[in-house]
């Protein structure tokens, strides 16, 4: 865990229109922290969840694992604020938040700045809400995972652009509503859907849905075979399977669009088989409930025009083909 917490000289030294924290108890979920944010805050975004889960980074991004996560599941809450015409740092909006935290006795397990963190990779491997709900500048954020006493996930994510701060936060876990959370019908909703890792367990994305994305799914560059370890979302498509031995599930590899479209619905194709052979290997799924297919680069999520929307192109999909 890469540690930047400051001195508390240094703490002394930064001056910030902070208000005192405040302390909300919860029916049935004993103290929560109700986080008091800086002045001139307004917010941006909030999206709840009543029934979802949250992979919570606990460690920076590992080119040979990713971001190690812990899920928490129940309620979640997303909230962006903006605080516009602020000279605040990432370090100058996060220092206050991490010490109410620590006050109220949040165990933090991750503690890390944009390059420590991960940088490009730590931030499109967690779910951050897009922009202009959230600006985040991949060479100036500070991210903060902390855990509450009664078990509930909260993450903290700040960053600035020329004119103005940035603040995410995100709670998950048990049952609402947390600390902060209005019900304000004239509170801007978030006009995009949230990412997929705040749309739940795999089951209900595809009974729901049809389809989920399979992020946790690693390819070293060029290959085909998984890294080797554990798949979260495979191993609960596997239990999934076999709690309903008459559904069936189609793997869909995706690609950017670098490359002849031939070569892509190739690599494409061998990384869903790669998803067929962990079940079939690891768990024993019959081969009538699983499948696989390549669609290369023909089906974008995002804009091929950038790193980051071709990234997100990189990636295979869990479609559910049973009809009934």
């Amino acid at each position: 865990m890469t540690n930047t917490t400051p001195s508390s000289a240094k703490r002394a030294r930064i001056a910030l229109p902070f208000c005192a924290a405040l302390l909300a108890v919860m029916a049935g979920a004993g103290a929560a922290q109700d986080l008091a944010l800086p002045a001139g805050a307004d917010r941006s975004a909030q999206v709840a969840r009543q029934i979802g889960a949250y992979d919570l980074p606990i460690a920076p991004w590992h080119e040979d694992r990713g971001v190690a996560k812990r899920r928490f599941e129940g309620r979640v809450l997303v909230q962006a604020w903006r605080i516009e015409g602020s000279g605040l740092t990432p370090l100058q909006l996060i220092d206050p938040l991490r010490e109410q935290l620590a006050n109220a006795d949040f165990q933090i397990l991750l503690d890390c700045i944009d390059r420590a963190c991960g940088g490009f990779d730590f931030h499109f491997d967690t779910l951050v809400l897009p922009a202009p709900e959230m600006f985040v500048d991949l060479s100036d954020f500070h991210a903060i995972s902390a855990v509450s006493p009664d078990g509930r996930a909260v993450a903290l994510l700040a960053s600035r652009d020329a004119t103005s701060a940035y603040l995410q936060i995100i709670r998950a876990g048990g049952e609402g509503p947390f600390p902060g959370e209005t019900t304000d019908a004239a509170l801007p909703g978030l006009p995009h859907p949230l990412p997929d890792t705040a749309q739940g367990p795999i089951d209900l994305q595809l009974e729901e849905t049809g389809h989920a994305v399979l992020r946790d799914m690693r390819f070293a560059s060029g290959a085909s075979a998984l890294t080797p370890g554990p798949v979260d979302s495979l191993d609960q498509l596997a239990a999934y399977l076999r709690q309903n031995p008459t559904r069936r599930v189609m793997f869909v590899g995706h690609t950017d669009a670098t490359g002849s479209l031939e070569a892509n619905q190739r690599v494409s194709l061998q990384r869903a088989r790669a998803a067929v052979t962990y079940l079939r290997d690891r768990h024993d799924i019959p081969a009538d409930q699983i499948s696989a297919e390549g669609a290369g680069f023909l089906a974008p999520l995002a804009s091929n025009l950038t790193e980051a929307g071709r990234r997100l192109n990189r990636r295979v999909e869990a479609v559910l083909i049973s009809t009934e």
